[in-house]
């Protein structure tokens, strides 16, 4: 489902009319933030799944190893 220019000048009017000129930047500005600290806490979390994954698949071949 796609927004048409019709649907995204109304979500901005509304927008513009519930908070007014001046807090938009703010706005802006807050949602940058936002997104900006959830990119860094994926690729963290991303970082930490694939050390774990890795020292679980060494510690496998080791046990492997061992074994034979």
């Amino acid at each position: 489902m796609s927004l048409g220019l019709s649907e995204i000048l109304l979500i901005l009017v509304v927008v513009l009319i519930l908070f007014g000129g001046k807090r938009i930047p703010e706005l802006a500005k807050a949602l940058g933030k936002a997104q900006y600290e959830y990119k860094k806490a994926k690729e963290l979390l991303q970082n930490e799944a694939q050390e774990l994954k890795d020292s679980v698949e060494k510690a496998a071949a080791d046990e492997e190893k061992k074994d034979k």
